[in-house]
């Protein structure tokens, strides 16, 4: 069994399922036989994958906000999970700019809520917090980002992930860092995720979709902009690993476990930091159609170069990525292929497809020895 067979009957708690990721994560964590309850606003799309998978009927569903401390608190309490996934986000870019404070509010306030949530609690459990790679302190360096690389952020959005950074460790050392505690905090780094499910306004791969399926050409802003694009389902192979590790060495009272409750990157090989530029090619070799260059010299700032480096998530967990670059972009815009095949059709077709992804991705890992997978 993935993961060491860890979730299975496990309680799973999930702030932010109904999003783009969070339903990936839902979807698999049920595979792996979890109960799961997630807390998070509606979902923010229409379509959205969060019902497209059905995700509604399956897991407990709880429609609240994290900016508010007494319903997340409760929601926390009723559940007592084993595992708390806190993915809850404002998670754009260009929408911090226009919603600044909302950004900070939930990004950093959303976090002090869910980790003090479980501080009066006090019951065991395990934290992962999911920030971003754009946490960091961006110098347009070549070279890739390390964990203890300075924490940063130009815009709203990144400068609010570091700030929920600085969060997490304050929590972490002031009430979390018994070597025999309850509760085990680490935070998981990864960002320019892609894959089917994606209908977020103003990111490059659904904006591609929604032009390709309306036979327009592609509208490109940034055209030279490098990014480490990686499968929705890498980092959260990760994520799961980690979380899965830390349990296992805290039951052991394993000295590993201290250097696991720190902060990990989760990212691609080298190979599969592209451009915007060619990461559109690499679509229209998918699914035809043109694209053009509408770069804007007067546009909101956008980092130009951000790479990570994964060597400790290799070192201290075994980790690495599974598909290259072609491989993601394949898998991803196979999945919108399907959607588009079978519109009409009930979701449950869709639902499958996407359970089917899930386990391409892990006998793929498992072929190549994973420590995770195998």
């Amino acid at each position: 069994m993935a993961f060491a067979n860890t979730y299975h009957g496990k309680r799973v708690f999930i702030t932010g399922h109904t999003g783009f990721k969070g339903s990936w994560l839902a979807e698999w964590l049920l595979s792996l036989g979890a109960v799961v309850t997630g807390f998070s606003l509606p979902a923010p799309t229409n379509p959205a994958l969060f019902e497209q998978l059905n995700l509604r009927r399956r897991l407990t569903h709880i429609e609240g906000d994290v900016r508010d401390l007494a319903a997340l608190g409760a929601a926390v309490n009723a559940a007592r999970p084993h595992f708390i996934f806190h993915l809850a986000a404002q998670p754009l870019v260009l929408l911090s700019y226009k919603q600044p404070v909302e950004t900070f509010a939930a990004n950093i306030m959303g976090t002090v809520h869910l980790l003090d949530a479980v501080r009066q609690a006090d019951f065991p459990c395990v934290i992962i917090c999911v920030t971003t790679d754009k946490c960091y302190e961006n110098r347009e360096w070549v070279h890739s980002y390390r964990e203890e690389d300075s924490l940063g952020g130009y815009d709203p959005y990144s400068s609010s992930k570091g700030a929920t950074e600085l969060v997490i460790n304050s929590y972490r050392r002031s009430f979390f860092s018994a070597p025999n505690g309850k509760v085990h905090v680490a935070s998981a780094r990864a960002g320019n995720v892609i894959g089917g499910g994606d209908w977020a306004l103003d990111r490059i791969v659904p904006d591609c979709i929604r032009s390709l399926a309306r036979m327009n050409a592609i509208s490109v802003r940034n055209k030279t902009a490098t990014r480490p694009w990686q499968h929705v389902l890498e980092p959260l192979s990760g994520y799961l690993w980690l979380a899965a590790r830390l349990e296992q060495t805290a039951a052991k009272r394993d000295c590993q476990q201290a250097g696991l409750r720190s902060a990990f990157n989760f990212g691609p090989a080298l190979a599969s930091n592209r451009t915007v530029a060619e990461l559109v090619q690499e679509i229209l070799l998918h699914w035809p159609g043109s694209w053009d260059d509408h770069s804007d010299p007067a546009a909101v700032h956008e980092a130009k170069f951000l790479n990570l480096s994964t060597d400790k998530a290799f070192h201290h967990l075994q980790w690495r990525s599974v598909w290259d670059f072609s491989q993601t972009v394949a898998h991803t815009v196979k999945w919108y292929n399907q959607h588009r095949e079978a519109s009409g059709a009930p979701d449950a077709k869709l639902a499958a497809f996407t359970k089917s992804q899930i386990k391409t991705y892990e006998m793929d890992a498992r072929s190549r020895a994973i420590a995770w997978a195998d």
